[in-house]
């Protein structure tokens, strides 16, 4: 709720010397988003361009930081802002609420980044029960100006004090089911100046105050409002979600108003230069006539296609096509637009570049390389890793037999299967407990957002591309339907009535359709993504008019694998996921983890292992292990042919290897009171028992294992040098590399690296096969980066295990803090993400970039990757980009992104060293 401060403190607010707080619409540009935000910044560089932009002023983000900071506005705010109120009168000729001829005005945020319907506009202030009567001769319309003064109280009520908007709804709809209407537009004057003598007691009675006649004062509290608004749950929430940085405030407009809600003549839109949904070149966006803006983007009234204005206005149709042209050339990019046309003249009331899909953003970059507006390097920085992972994502089977029971706007893509609910805190709930969820509605507004952000996909019927649903759904890449008209949406019932009388109840399995807008009972069947099927090569790209899209995906991976610096590595363990890594463009193996190959069928021989007496019986256990992993290592080279495989010996806990403590106890205890035989399972038991440790992870794992397990990295030195040195005298070309993990001091990879130096040598002998195997380390813990210099001097590479690194620069044990207290760390802002999905640039980070350094200046030619799964995270791999590390290495399907990133990296430090 926004606080309730008297205008008149403003003037002993925070003394800040020097700074202007407040810029004129003529004195702003688009390069001053930090400064005045993004609407601020535009509504500038529209008013430069000479676009019919309606005069006004932005108060900065600096004032806003003042005032979140200190409590407080700035002193000199209160001056700058009469200033510049003083000359938008003198330029409209007319005062603010002044009872004869009033100007009013809009107070609207606008954020650096676009934050839609996270913060707070108020509409039509400057209007009372004095000015209403002016506005009314003014505009010639009793009708209008009642229309707008309710309209007023109802947002000043709700966003400046704090009144719970469903009352103002509520009697609303009471007032038309009055008039017996349906909608608002047919409520007349008489009914409207009713209404407002009822918001104005809902007013007086919920905030405990008459709502203010002073249009001063309301323009001041709507200021504050504004400022409020920016900590918010709700824009606290989007902006985690967003990863948008919290300190960084939002800009006041404060606009002279134009009219939509006039009579058929005027209305109000919001327009795209491309459909945001797809990309593709044409008419896109809503109108909706004799209506202001929140309308619009509420999804309340339904709209018309953009495309009937010309039927409905074609001189302002003709004007806006102009200008969409004109601000599409400008900042080379989709622009997303809000109008407003009054009486005829159409006014500009925004531009932003607009969000998009995950399709429309690879369709639009190329498109626009096409038209020369931009050129490769800027194409890979108008898509995301992110964007490109969701294109991978499965679609609906359209061959399976499915119940469709409707059909809406296909608002953002992709296939969302979950149980109906019906608000926003079952969604939460239910998505905590495991649930995947559709969050139903007939409208969403913003206080959803912990909902949307919950649910797999969001469904309503009402609205389109352009309301708060879609255009949030499709920042996020969540699976969006609007507008399904057809689809009764009961949310007090919470249930949904589908055409022909079926009813979905709260729990039931619905399907959603974003890219075709269909709606589906139960659960429908998923294929994989036509982006998937081309990096495996099963799908060409253009093949035909459906593979637009592949082949924009084909054209940036071009320019990303042209223009990257860092080689993308998978982590596979067998022969089967490296090779489908090397369709994906894998340019070797940066992390096979051996202890794979030890389970399954494999597992007796390991138990024999660890529970040998005699070395006789250890070495029998290798000597019957030695065959195995040969032969792993043989298809391994064979999948990899002429490219690099990192092979990590044995790392984890040996007690992995057998049987639960518990369930083996169980085992024996039956066996004893049945008194069978159970010899075995007893010295299983006992084995376990002895190598039980308190904390295994930080126990006798890694390079601890071979050293005080005779034979055990030595066996599998041997198969890796025998496998290679098969594949030699095959004619292949395989490029071993051996990996010793958990290395803590020099000492330990010295006396692995001469045993292995010894064995690979025996083999050669034995064979005649000259081998080049490099031996590295894996750089996951603290001590190794900190000694990395020293390390330096016995190994040929590092591979940064970012996982352990992370779990031990932390103190975290991953499995027990993701699920105990990661959620509140995140609510609470401690992490903008967690420290295993995105590297810990401070922490961690620091420690890579330290010990790259320090393992460089002793060894010039040491090979650095990343093998954790960090190696696949978008902003991560900018981070590797920038330390100098070689390679990055991450799970198969993560290949793509990480090729994307890898040039997008190599693009934007290109482009920040030339200018």
């Amino acid at each position: 709720m926004s606080e309730n401060k008297d205008p008149q403190v403003a003037e002993h607010g925070t003394s800040v010397e020097g700074v202007k707080f407040v810029y004129d619409f003529t004195e702003g540009n688009k390069e001053l988003k930090d400064l005045l935000g993004g609407k601020g910044a535009n509504l500038a560089e529209m008013t430069n361009l000479g676009l019919p932009v309606p005069p006004g002023f932005t108060i900065t983000t600096e004032a806003c930081k003042v005032y979140l900071d200190s409590g407080d506005e700035p002193a000199a705010l209160r001056d700058e802002v009469s200033a510049h109120l003083d000359a938008l009168e003198q330029r409209m000729g007319k005062k603010l609420g002044q009872p004869d001829n009033p100007l009013l005005v809009s107070v609207r945020s606008g954020a650096k980044f676009s934050m839609p319907g996270m913060m707070d506009t108020v509409l039509n202030i400057g209007l009372s029960d004095k000015s209403v009567q002016g506005l009314a001769k003014q505009a010639g319309d009793e009708r209008f100006a009642w229309d707008s003064y309710r309209r007023l109280i109802q947002m000043f009520g709700k966003t400046v004090l704090g009144v719970e908007g469903e009352l103002f709804e509520d009697a609303l709809e009471a007032a038309k089911t009055a008039k017996k209407v349906t909608v608002d537009t047919e409520l007349e004057a008489a009914d409207l100046k009713k209404l407002v003598t009822r918001f104005k007691k809902i007013v007086k009675a919920e905030a405990g105050r008459d709502f203010p006649q002073n249009p001063r004062e309301q323009m001041d509290l709507a200021i504050h409002a504004v400022f409020d608004s920016w900590n918010t749950d709700r824009a606290k929430l989007y902006r985690r979600q967003e990863r948008i940085p919290g300190d960084l405030g939002t800009a006041v407009n404060v606009c002279s108003m134009v009219f939509g809600n006039l009579g058929p003549d005027s209305g109000t839109g919001v327009a795209f230069t491309r459909d945001p949904a797809s990309g593709h070149q044409g008419v896109y966006g809503d109108y909706l006539q004799n209506a202001q803006g929140e309308d619009v983007v509420a999804g309340i009234r339904n709209t018309v296609p953009l495309a009937e204005l010309e039927t409905i206005d074609k001189k302002s149709y003709d004007q806006l096509m102009q200008i969409m042209a004109t601000l599409e050339n400008h900042y080379r990019d989709l622009c997303d637009i809000e109008f407003t046309i009054e009486r005829g003249q159409l006014w500009m009331l925004q531009t932003r570049v607009g969000k998009r899909t995950a399709g429309a953003a690879f369709r639009i970059a190329t498109q626009l390389v096409d038209q020369g507006l931009i050129d490769e390097a800027e194409a890979l920085q108008r898509v995301t890793g992110a964007q490109l992972a969701q294109l991978m994502f499965p679609r609906f089977d359209e061959d399976a037999k499915v119940e469709k029971v409707g059909r809406g706007i296909a608002a953002s893509p992709g296939a969302a299967v979950g149980k109906a609910v019906f608000d926003s805190y079952t969604a939460v709930k239910w998505s905590r407990s495991g649930e995947k969820v559709i969050l139903v509605r007939r409208e969403t507004n913003p206080d959803d957002l912990d909902g949307m952000i919950a649910a797999e996909g969001i469904l309503t019927s009402r609205g389109g591309k352009t309301s708060h649903a879609a255009v949030v759904a499709r920042g996020m890449g969540k699976t969006c339907v609007c507008g399904a008209e057809e689809l009764e949406v009961d949310t007090k019932r919470r249930r949904m009535t589908v055409p022909g009388g079926h009813v979905v109840e709260e729990g039931d399995l619905i399907s959603i359709d974003g890219s075709s807008g269909k709606v589906y009972l139960g659960e429908v069947p998923v294929v994989p993504s036509p982006v998937v099927e081309y990096f495996e090569g099963r799908m060409h790209a253009g093949a035909n008019d459906a593979d637009e899209l592949v082949e924009a995906v084909h054209r940036i991976m071009a320019f990303a694998d042209r223009k990257r610096r860092l080689r993308v590595r998978a982590n596979a363990d067998n022969a089967e996921d490296a090779l489908r890594a090397r369709r994906f463009g894998a340019q070797g193996i940066g992390l096979c983890r051996t202890e794979h190959m030890f389970l399954g069928d494999r597992r007796e021989l390991v138990e024999r292992l660890i529970l040998a007496d005699t070395e006789a019986e250890r070495e029998e256990s290798l000597k019957q292990l030695l065959p195995l992993q040969k032969k792993d290592f043989v298809e391994l080279f064979s999948a990899m042919d002429g490219l690099p495989v990192t092979i990590r010996l044995l790392d984890p806990p040996l007690h992995e290897f057998l049987p639960d403590i518990t369930e083996l106890s169980v085992r024996v205890a039956l066996a004893e009171s049945r008194q069978e035989p159970h010899e075995n399972e007893l010295r299983l038991l006992q084995a376990v028992h002895r190598l039980h440790e308190q904390n295994p992870m930080l126990g006798l794992r890694g390079v601890r294992l071979g050293l005080v397990i005779p034979g055990l990295f030595t066996m599998q030195v041997r198969a890796i040098a025998e496998a290679a040195a098969e594949r030699k005298a095959a004619k292949g070309d395989p490029r071993a590399e051996i990996m010793i993990p958990l290395v803590g001091t020099v000492q330990e990879l010295e006396i692995v690296r001469e045993e292995a130096d010894q064995v690979i040598a025996e083999v050669q002998a034995a064979t005649g096969t000259e081998l080049k195997l490099a031996i590295g380390t894996m750089i996951e813990l603290p001590r190794a980066a900190l000694t990395a210099g020293q390390i330096a001097e016995a190994a040929e590479f590092f591979s940064f295990g970012t996982n352990d690194l992370t779990q031990t620069v932390w103190g975290f044990s991953r499995d027990d803090v993701e699920a105990s207290f990661f959620t509140a760390y995140l609510e609470k802002g401690i992490f903008g993400v967690s420290p295993f999905e995105t590297i810990d640039r401070d922490g961690v980070g620091s420690l890579v970039k330290l010990a790259a350094e320090a393992g460089r200046a002793t060894r010039p030619d040491l090979k650095l990757g990343v093998c954790g799964e960090h190696g696949g995270d978008p902003e991560s791999v900018h981070f590797f980009h920038e330390v100098g590390l070689d390679y990055v290495s991450c799970s198969p399907f993560r290949i793509p992104v990480a090729r994307l990133e890898a040039g997008r990296a190599a693009s934007q430090s290109a482009g920040s060293d030339h200018r």
